[in-house]
């Protein structure tokens, strides 16, 4: 194989498998090649990752030792793709009455949640994520771009329980917008005790299925390692029961009878 091929191959092989420990003796022996070539091979993928602002590959030494690729997006590039997610949001077509936004149109771009998964998993990287977990329905897209990202499962809390699920636990929270009970149920045997979740949504008011899902976490002694959501709504008239997490894009000033409405970067471009 000529080199420009292996550089290929290999270059493609690691963004299929993020953060998974890859040793050099396996490329060395897949690839029909000295450790001395497949050593260099890499600082040229890892100088070319850096350079698109994609990630890095982190070098493990040692006897098991080997590289991983960590994906994460520059400060360039976030700022400018946050900035654009921030102009499309601003339609006032978009508005919705209470103060929502119609997304359904950003959750269902492919290109769209790949970018929003590396975000967030750029944010997140330093957590040692077991899970990510989110809520049914529109949650979903953007876990599981994040959880490709992280290379870890995806759990999903639903409000009710699937005969094909087995059995539940549920647990009843209050609605931080409609300060109404609600259920919510997660199958036994999708979340090991002890795991470090990272609890993923597409929008967030006051909190409270944020905190349902915290809630809910506890009956399996898991640890929240991370909270995120795509957009969040400011509103003074109600209290934000969630204080640690990381948004995307907040929505200021959302008025439906007016038609307008403002939209500005979240809190996640100061821990990229």
């Amino acid at each position: 194989m000529k080199r420009s091929e292996r550089l290929v191959a290999m270059t493609h092989y690691v963004l299929d498998r993020p953060r998974v420990l890859i040793s050099l003796p396996f490329f060395s022996s897949k690839y029909d090649a000295a450790k001395s070539s497949i050593s260099e091979d890499l600082g040229i993928i890892n100088k070319m990752f850096q350079s698109e602002g994609i990630g890095y590959l982190e070098t493990v030494s040692g006897a098991a030792g080997g590289v991983k690729y960590v994906p994460a997006f520059s400060k360039e590039y976030s700022e400018f793709f946050v900035g654009q997610l921030c102009e499309r949001l601003e339609d006032p077509e978009r508005l919705l009455p209470g103060g929502y936004l119609f997304m359904s149109d950003i959750l269902g771009d492919p290109e769209v949640t790949r970018n929003i998964g590396r975000l967030f998993a750029s944010a997140f990287s330093d957590k040692e994520i077991d899970v990510i977990m989110t809520v049914a329905t529109k949650g979903i897209p953007l876990a599981y771009a994040v959880a490709s990202y992280l290379n870890v499962p995806v759990v999903i809390a639903r409000r009710d329980p699937k005969v094909t699920e087995g059995s539940t636990v549920s647990i009843n929270y209050v609605s931080g917008s409609t300060r109404k009970i609600q259920t919510m149920v997660l199958t036994k045997r999708s979340l090991q005790e002890g795991s470090k979740v990272c609890i993923i949504d597409d929008f967030m008011k006051a909190g409270g299925t944020i905190m349902g899902m915290r809630s809910l976490l506890k009956e399996f002694n898991a640890e929240v390692a991370g909270i995120g959501v795509l957009a969040e709504a400011e509103d003074e008239e109600e209290e934000r029961v969630v204080d640690d997490y990381l948004s995307l894009v907040q929505i200021m000033n959302a008025d439906d009878r007016q038609a307008s409405i403002e939209v500005r970067p979240g809190n996640l471009l100061s821990h990229i």
